[in-house]
C-alpha cells in the first residue's frame, strides 16, 4: 500500500500493528515521508491522516473515525499539537496498544495545547512570528512567517526542505490550540515520547517534564521541531519499540 493509503488490508493473526501518523500544526503528512517508507519496507502497514486543525474535538473525532478502519491493533503517533489529538482520539479506542508523541503535547484531562506551551519559557511561536488570518467561520488562522520558518520550526532541515515545507505549511487554528481535552487513554498503555531538543517551538524541557508525568519513554533528537523529517531514524526507532511493546 501507498504512505497514504486509508484502508490497508485487515492483517493475519499475528501480523504487525498498523501504524497511523497524525501530522501537527504548520507540516502536513509528507513530514513522515522517510518515517513511513522506512515502515512499509519493514512490512508494516502506515496510514497517514490528513488532520483537520480546525479544533480539537473535532480533529479528534476525526481522527477517531479512521482507527475505527483498522482491523487489528494500531501504533498511533502524533506530532506537536496532534499529541493532544491522539490522546483524546485514543481514550476507549481499544485497538490502539500503544502511542508514540513525536515533540509533541501530552495532555491530562482539562489541558490545552496552547496553556501547556506557555508552561516553559522559550517557544518561539509568539505573534510577531505568526500570521494571523481570519477565517469566514469566525475563527483566526494560524501560519508561520515564511522567513522565520527554519528558525521556529524547521532547524535541522536543508534550505531546500525548508523553503518547500514552510511554501506548503497548513494553518491551524488559534481555537484548536485551545482546545481542551476531555478524555484520556488508560495510563498503563505504552507511551514514547521524542525529545526535539533544539525545538524553538515546543520547549524541549517541556516534553520531557509531560514525557516523564505520562511515564512515557523518551528517545532525544538533536533538531528542531520537525523532527520526522530532519531526523527520521529517532522517529522509526520509538515506533519500532512502540511495535514492539
Amino acid at each position: 500500500m501507498g504512505i497514504f493509503g486509508r484502508h490497508p488490508s485487515p492483517p493475519a493473526d499475528g501480523a504487525k500493528p498498523t501504524i497511523v501518523v497524525v501530522h501537527g500544526a504548520f507540516a502536513d503528512a509528507t513530514a513522515f515521508g522517510d518515517v513511513a517508507a522506512r515502515l512499509i519496507g519493514d512490512g508494516f502497514p502506515v496510514m497517514a491522516v490528513a488532520n483537520p486543525l480546525r479544533d480539537l474535538h473535532g480533529d479528534a473525532a476525526y481522527v477517531r473515525s479512521v482507527l475505527d478502519t483498522v482491523a487489528g491493533p494500531v501504533v498511533l503517533v502524533g506530532h506537536s499539537y496532534a499529541g493532544s489529538v491522539i490522546t483524546q482520539a485514543a481514550a476507549g479506542a481499544g485497538n490502539v496498544k500503544a502511542l508514540v508523541y513525536v515533540a509533541a503535547f501530552i495532555p491530562q484531562a482539562g489541558e490545552s495545547s496552547a496553556e501547556l506551551n506557555g508552561r516553559y519559557p522559550g517557544s518561539q511561536l509568539t505573534p510577531d512570528n505568526l500570521i494571523l488570518v481570519p477565517t469566514p467561520d469566525g475563527r483566526t488562522d494560524l501560519y508561520i512567517k515564511p522567513e522565520r520558518y527554519e528558525e521556529v520550526y524547521a532547524g535541522g532541515l536543508s534550505a531546500e526542505q525548508v523553503r518547500i515545507a514552510a511554501f506548503a505549511q497548513r494553518p491551524i487554528t488559534s481555537e484548536a490550540l485551545g482546545g481542551v481535552v476531555s478524555e484520556v487513554p488508560a495510563d498503563d498503555l505504552p507511551k514514547w515520547q521524542v525529545v526535539a531538543t533544539e525545538d524553538h517551538a515546543v520547549p524541549a524541557e517541556l516534553q520531557r517534564s509531560l514525557a516523564d508525568r505520562a511515564g512515557a519513554k523518551i528517545i532525544e533528537a538533536d533538531c528542531g521541531h520537525d523532527v520526522a523529517a530532519a531526523r527520521p531514524e529517532q522517529v522509526i526507532e520509538a515506533v519500532l519499540a512502540a511495535a514492539a511493546a
